[in-house]
């Protein structure tokens, strides 16, 4: 079972096979610096009850666990994971109360966004600075420009990595036919970073930080209040 099948219906039921592979697949080599970036995020800030947006199979709930915060997590349906066991907010992003998620130091919530529409990121963004949170982390795929090269090489192994991304932003970006798809990507015509970040300023929240991703490739962004 593919990331791309799983629905509120049957991610809970997912066997422990299918859930041991689909948990490979998903943390991968190219992705695993992508969970470090989003814990590394908090490194600097003096928080501890943060809420984790779209946990999907725990690997951040894990690590924010064993660092010594005190996680809850937020989805639209329970965790597919049983360990470890953190209280859980069941709740739809697009008709979030505020009120259900006071009391967070800071908000986590990463490469969740672009599967809802860009529309509805502005009101999303406003609920989570209205819960009161001092900070918000958020990542969403970065598709723009961008050129990496690195080589590892010893006497036995040797391994390149070679990417280039370029001219996206005079496309525009494929809808995922999937409804639990990416429906934008920032890059692309449309969505640029300068355009990210005026929809993130204007639901009050002051950019404290911006961070890429790589070899997974998103942007990040690390928020606080001002006011």
């Amino acid at each position: 079972m593919s990331r791309q099948t799983l629905t509120p219906e049957n991610v809970p039921h997912l066997d422990d096979a299918k859930r041991r592979a689909e948990w490979h697949q998903y943390y991968s080599e190219k992705r695993i610096g992508h969970q470090w970036l989003q814990v590394h995020m908090l490194a600097s800030l003096d928080v501890n009850k943060i809420l984790e947006v779209g946990p999907y199979l725990g690997l951040v709930t894990a690590m924010l666990d064993n660092g010594g915060y005190d996680v809850t997590t937020l989805d639209l349906f329970p965790p597919p994971f049983d360990k470890p066991e953190r209280p859980n907010i069941e709740a739809d992003l697009t008709k979030l109360d505020p009120s259900r998620i006071e009391g967070f130091d800071a908000i986590m919530c990463c490469e969740t966004l672009e599967h809802l529409p860009w529309d509805a990121a502005p009101a999303i963004l406003a609920a989570f600075f209205a819960s009161g949170a001092r900070y918000l982390v958020l990542s969403v795929p970065y598709e723009g420009f961008q050129f990496a090269w690195s080589v590892y090489l010893n006497p036995f192994t040797w391994r390149q990595y070679l990417s280039l991304k370029k001219f996206r932003r005079f496309k525009s970006f494929k809808p995922d036919t999937d409804p639990w798809g990416h429906k934008w990507e920032i890059g692309y015509k449309g969505y640029a970073v300068e355009d990210w970040e005026a929809v993130i300023t204007a639901a009050g929240w002051r950019i404290a930080q911006r961070e890429f991703s790589h070899p997974c490739r998103s942007v990040f962004h690390l928020c606080e209040r001002v006011s």
